[in-house]
């Protein structure tokens, strides 16, 4: 899968082992950089298991059209499909096999 970054301060992060654990701690920055290798390694997002524990899924209200993937508890990846055009099913929800592009926008508490 192609993999974006919202900023480059948070490509960094994402890339950079000892730059995540610096700002995340030794246990984050590993699910941080466990995560990262499912996603580059997948071909599409449907690759990416919704049960634990990677969890990916999409969330909902003001979160709506981003999607996540846990990492150490409360913290979880966040990203968006970049596909263009964006990926949709008949039933006019995201089609998981065609989100082959996301954006990583941030690594956050949701709750």
């Amino acid at each position: 899968m192609d993999i974006y970054f919202r900023t480059k301060k948070l490509q960094k992060l994402c890339s950079v082992s000892l730059e995540a654990q610096k700002h995340l701690g030794a246990k984050r920055a590993r699910k941080l950089q466990q995560r990262m290798m499912e996603l580059k390694a997948a071909i599409s997002l449907d690759e990416i298991s919704r049960l634990p524990p990677a969890r990916c899924h999409e969330l909902t209200g003001n979160r709506k059209g981003q999607l996540s993937v846990d990492l150490e508890h409360p913290y979880r990846l966040l990203f968006i499909p970049v596909n263009n055009p964006s990926p949709e099913a008949e039933d006019g929800g995201l089609d998981w096999p065609g989100v082959t592009e996301i954006e990583i926008i941030g690594i956050v508490d949701t709750h």
